[in-house]
């Protein structure tokens, strides 16, 4: 049972890559990219071989203590990432306990992360090869480490089901994840900054650690290497329990998930009035622009874009104080109102099979771009605005807000006007209504990299006019040209976003079955 289990789990991806050329090309780009992060991983595993034994044995037990954490957060964040080996799937087959979680765990070890994160504990292997006892001790707990990261995320998995099947509990958790996740670099440079002036605080947390679950098992190679026979023995004995404790828990909560489903009715609601649909117009622009603003509101998928632009003032800073330079502050408002901008060059992909709405009822094609194009404006133009002009008033030179103006107001009128396009003649391979934002389906990746990445570099051709301008003003430091890109930038803008508008209704006119078509294959 165990055999056909893992066999299972390859063919689902096998067949998944399968389905689209694109999907492999995807595939592939992301296993070069955890074979970089492997291969750097491993690599330094292999130099500490030669470096101090208590160095080795802290980055090793840190390392270790890391990815169980990672192990443990991820899943919670990308619920239900993986669904090949669902557990809930099997609820209707009389697989024994004991086979199926052998099955299940060892199946988490098939993909991306569990060959990666195999791959970089074996590593430890090197490190400790000092001796024979120390390499055998390293390679035990490198097993013992993987399985219990393994094992530690399909408790935690399991055990939020429940949570995980609330459609709020979806939203808040991805929408509150999302803000550290944007602001990493911050976090890990004052982490950084705080452990360097600690002195010895990383060797002894490494030793506190791995007196603990989620050390014990990354330190058995050092403590043998050392000769602290005893102090592994007891440590040995603390990962196995961990282990042990860790796929007790898993038994107890998957056998009560198997026979109590996650409840999935809905609560009575008090009728209310219209919404948004009563603030516009009731028109066939006026209709499609409120239920998209509602998406904007209501949608983790949607609102996940607009958590990242209060946080996009604090990364420039961030990035400011760290070269020097605080040029980079002054260009808040046109990196703004690209990403705005471009939120909506996907907008059919994340309708899914709601798109037949427009399609039954005749919607005419340029009334959808419109609409759609109206909902971004309502938030996205003033908060352009208010980032434009923020830079200037901390400290910044007024002479060049016209130019920046210009630009910002450029970028997102061309920006709008060229997703109307792209989103009626591509569809892409997005999360699910109601899934988590960062679940990736199985769809086109790779073209849809293609698209976004072709996408981006036109709209950088479509605003150049209106960047030469800021080059001018800061080379001949004349603010002539800001002048002029305040008035350019906003003519062109809605010259291109009026043609990106009716080029897109036509193409939504004379495409509509068919997206709807690949929509439904996007399922």
């Amino acid at each position: 049972m165990v055999a056909h289990l893992l066999r299972l789990k390859l063919i689902l991806l096998r067949n998944s890559v399968r389905r689209s050329p694109w999907q492999l090309v995807g595939l592939g780009i992301g296993v070069l990219y955890a074979l970089g992060i492997v291969g750097l991983g491993i690599t330094g595993l292999l130099f500490l071989r030669g470096a101090d034994a208590g160095l080795a044995q802290t980055v090793v037990v840190l390392g270790g203590a890391a990815a169980l954490l990672g192990w443990a957060v991820v899943p919670i964040a990308a619920a239900a990432a993986d669904m090949t080996l669902d557990p809930a799937r099997f609820t209707t087959f009389a697989v024994p306990m004991p086979q199926l979680l052998t099955g299940l765990a060892l199946g988490g070890l098939i993909g991306i992360p569990g060959t990666a994160t195999t791959l970089v504990a074996l590593g430890t292997v090197g490190t400790w090869s000092r001796s024979l006892p120390a390499a055998i001790g390293a390679l035990v707990g490198a097993v013992l480490g993987v399985l219990s990261c393994i094992v530690l995320s399909k408790v935690v998995t399991t055990a939020t089901a429940g949570l995980a099947s609330s459609r709020r509990f979806k939203d808040v958790s991805a929408v509150i994840f999302l803000v550290p996740l944007v602001l990493m670099g911050p976090i890990v440079a004052g982490v950084a900054e705080g452990i360097a002036g600690s002195g010895d605080f990383l060797a002894g947390l490494a030793r506190t650690l791995s007196w603990t679950p989620a050390g014990a098992a990354w330190s058995l190679g050092g403590d043998v290497a050392a000769g602290s026979y005893g102090a592994a023995a007891l440590k040995f004995l603390m990962a196995v329990a961990t282990l042990a404790a860790l796929a007790l828990c898993w038994k107890l909560l998957l056998e009560r998930a198997l026979v109590t489903p996650p409840f999935a009715g809905t609560s009575r609601k008090r009728a209310g009035g219209l919404g948004l649909f009563g603030l516009f117009p009731a028109t066939p622009t006026g209709a499609v622009a409120a239920r998209s603003l509602s998406y904007w509101l209501r949608d983790p998928r949607y609102s996940g874009s607009l958590v990242v632009v209060p946080l996009l003032p604090v990364l420039l800073l961030f990035q400011a104080t760290q070269t020097g330079s605080y040029g980079l502050l002054l260009f808040i408002g046109p990196l703004t109102a690209f990403l705005l901008a471009w939120s909506i060059s996907a907008d059919v992909s994340y309708d899914n099979t709601a798109f037949a709405l427009h399609v039954s009822t005749g919607v005419r094609g340029v009334h959808d771009r419109l609409g759609r194009a109206v909902a971004c404006l309502v938030f996205a133009l003033p908060l352009v605005l208010a980032l434009t002009v923020l830079p200037f008033l901390i400290g910044a030179d007024w002479q060049l807000l016209p130019a920046l103006l210009g630009l910002s107001l450029a970028v997102l009128f061309s920006g709008i006007g060229l997703s109307s396009v792209v989103s009626a003649r591509y569809t892409a391979a997005v999360p699910l209504p109601g899934d988590s934002p960062f679940k990736k389906p199985p769809g086109n990746v790779g073209q849809t990299l293609a698209v976004q990445f072709g996408g981006m570099a036109a709209l950088l051709l479509l605003v150049l006019p209106e960047m030469a301008l800021v080059v001018a003003q800061f080379v001949t430091e004349s603010t002539v040209p800001g002048w002029i890109n305040l008035v350019l930038g906003p003519v062109l803008g809605l010259a291109l976003f009026a043609a990106g508008v009716r080029l897109g209704g036509k193409w939504l006119d004379a495409r509509g079955p068919e997206l709807l078509a690949q929509l439904a294959v996007n399922r």
